[in-house]
């Protein structure tokens, strides 16, 4: 059996040996030994803190970490990636996502041209149908303007845009409404057209072949909605419909003028195109100038993630401690907590983002893997987390590495609520670290039964992210930071971080069974038992009575 490179990296055995000494060490000693830890571990770059202090780390671990990193030939691989090399190989494809906030006049040669000016020739049809909408002057096939705007995509088309029309909420158009509808179940595209005027509807259909199943199941639903609402007048559909595709003729087969559909390319991936013409709903949103700022600040990461030192380097330094928590003490999970109630889809979008990016078995030359790759990230907002999963973090008995973010300044000050937010950021990150000793609760005068219950171990790991003010640039700065940390975990993991090859199986299992649960007759069911029993018994709960 074939043996993984990063197995036989001198750094990685170097780790291993460390490790066995390293995680005895508790937080508390740390500190104790070095009273300047807080200060010494904490960088600032491009306008994020990064405070890594209360990680179970020493100079040791730091510089064995980095040393992997070099090994693993993490340069190369960025330069590789920004150069447009054909990185994701499974697929033969560049990822070049960074091209999509690559300023004008910027230089990303891909097959010998420059993509850069396709980009912004994109950016400005969308920013000028964005004015259009916006202002008003685009009208609806009655003569009405668009105050509703239903975005139709899944998966990176869905979660992208859901997660920053939330999280810039403050910065759009109230006087327009914005929905989304991802899931095929019906509930969701009803629930969404529910109260809404069809002639004041404007729906933008994100698919880049224009044949994904659960999005143009949805898209035919709302073509009859409209239609319906319309008279049947099939030439309201090029009013009320727009599509951001690269296949044009499905495009124009649905009814939608392909000089209303907004292109992308295949070296953006789905799950980092948000930034892209899937973005589209973002900027009629926030307006073009707040997405072009998003764009800036996605570059500014970019160019941090490029250039700094890898000691220097956020992404580099959040990756390598995601390697250490997952490959070294087993920790099987990421929480993610925003101290921001915009941010409440963040941890989902990372969802997509981190475990479809990095849930791989096999590395990118086909070799299994005898090592854990892609823990599972998830989080809440706070302060509501620690109303509920936050026990399990603090007194439950596995690793939950945590990262916590927070901004200084309230988009929405209202008394004491933001200083209040704040103090349980540091609160929860010092208990964490800190806990409670049997010692310290005993002084408090408690039972001796009762001592152990109210005992915090500590020596529970996070990172504090700290920014200025949620805006379209912190958030591009976000979102990049945390894409770039995912190419750090697939570099060191050596796997392909861009293709999505799971979610293929299931698909295609769907496309069989979808006929032979709307036949009338049993012939055609050659699945395995349980699943012919299911597809029976539903047939049967769905028949007639």
């Amino acid at each position: 059996m074939s043996i993984p490179a990063l197995r036989r990296l001198p750094a990685w055995a170097s780790l291993e040996q460390h490790y066995r000494t390293a995680r005895n060490a508790h937080l508390r000693q740390l500190f104790a030994e070095d009273p300047k830890r807080g200060d010494r571990l904490a960088i600032e770059a491009a306008g994020i803190y990064l405070d890594y202090s209360k990680n179970r780390i020493t100079d040791e671990t730091l510089r064995l970490l980095l040393q992997l990193a070099e090994e693993a030939g993490l340069w190369d691989r960025i330069e590789a990636m920004f150069r447009g090399d054909s990185i994701n190989v499974s697929e033969n494809r560049a990822v070049l996502h960074v091209a999509l906030r690559a300023p004008r006049g910027a230089s990303i040669i891909h097959d010998g041209r420059n993509v850069v000016p396709e980009v912004h020739a994109v950016l400005d049809k969308m920013t000028d149908f964005a004015h259009r909408i916006r202002s008003g002057t685009w009208k609806g096939h009655t003569g009405k303007r668009v105050r509703n705007v239903i975005n139709i995509g899944i998966g990176g088309s869905d979660l992208g845009p859901v997660m920053a029309y939330d999280a810039l909420m403050h910065y759009s158009d109230r006087a327009i409404i914005f929905r989304f509808v991802s899931n095929v179940d019906g509930t969701d595209f009803a629930e969404a057209v529910r109260d809404l005027d069809p002639a004041e509807t404007l729906f933008i259909v994100s698919s880049k072949t224009f044949t994904t199943l659960e999005t143009m199941t949805n898209a035919s639903s709302a073509r009859d909605w409209l239609l319906a609402g319309l008279n049947g007048e099939t030439a309201a559909i090029a009013r009320h419909f727009v599509a951001v595709s690269t296949n044009a003729s499905e495009v124009a087969k649905f009814g939608i003028d392909t000089d209303n559909m907004f292109g992308f390319w295949d070296w953006v991936g789905g799950r980092y195109s948000m930034d892209s013409a899937i973005g589209l709903s973002t900027m009629l949103a926030i307006g073009p100038d707040h997405f072009r700022a998003m764009l800036n600040g996605f570059h500014e990461m970019d160019e941090h993630f490029r250039s700094a030192p890898l000691d220097r380097n956020l992404p580099v330094l959040m990756g390598l401690f995601a390697i250490w928590y997952n490959n070294f003490f087993g920790a099987q999970t990421v929480a993610v907590l925003p101290y921001e109630q915009y941010l409440k889809r963040f941890p989902a979008y990372l969802q997509q983002l981190t475990m479809e990016s990095n849930g791989k078995h096999v590395t990118a030359n086909g070799i299994i893997v005898d090592y854990d790759t892609g823990p599972i990230y998830w989080g809440e907002p706070g302060t509501n987390g620690q109303h509920s999963f936050y026990q399990l973090i603090h007194q439950g008995t596995r690793l939950i590495p945590c990262d916590f973010i927070a901004f200084a300044h309230s988009l929405n000050p209202l008394g004491r609520h933001h200083d209040t937010l704040l103090a349980n950021v540091f609160a929860q990150t010092e208990a964490l670290a800190f806990g409670k000793t049997a010692e310290q609760v005993k002084a408090e005068g408690t039972p001796d039964w009762l001592v152990p219950h109210r005992v915090f171990a500590g020596n529970h790991p996070s990172n504090t992210i700290l920014l200025d003010t949620l805006t379209p640039a912190t958030l591009g700065k976000l979102v990049a930071l945390y894409e770039h940390c995912v190419f750090t975990q697939g570099t060191i993991w050596q796997i392909d971080s861009f293709d999505q090859w799971g979610v293929e199986l299931g698909k295609a299992l769907a496309q069989q069974i979808i006929p032979q649960l709307e036949r009338a007759t049993e012939s055609g069911l050659e699945h395995d038992s349980s699943t012919n029993a299911l597809i029976r018994r539903y047939r049967k709960l769905k028949a007639p009575a």
